[in-house]
């Protein structure tokens, strides 16, 4: 009996795990697409990192596809992230100082 509640309990904590997981990469998309649509097409340009159109559908194609999976580690998914966050960590600091000048 001991070791059927052990084993409810790692999937419950895996079960839990993935809700967080998914839901915080969901965010983590979310802030990319929206950041790079309030960018102007003149910045991307600019900072010769692709285009504006480009951008927004990598990471919208992202998002999507991670809505449509529900497993936050599937082999899409993981693509989609990494994508947001070589736009969050590559592109939007670069956008983000010629918007200050």
């Amino acid at each position: 009996m001991q070791t059927a509640l052990d084993a409810y309990l790692v999937f419950r904590l895996e079960s839990w795990v993935n809700f967080a997981l998914y839901y915080l990469l969901l965010a983590v998309k979310v802030f990319a697409l929206g950041d790079a649509v309030v960018r102007s097409k003149e910045s991307y340009v600019a900072a010769e990192k692709q285009t504006k159109v480009i951008w927004l559908l990598i990471l919208g194609f992202g998002m999507a596809l991670h809505m449509l999976n529900r497993s936050p580690i599937g082999i899409l998914n993981l693509l989609g992230t990494v994508a947001a966050f070589v736009y969050l960590a590559d592109v939007r600091p670069i956008l983000r100082s010629m918007h200050r000048r």
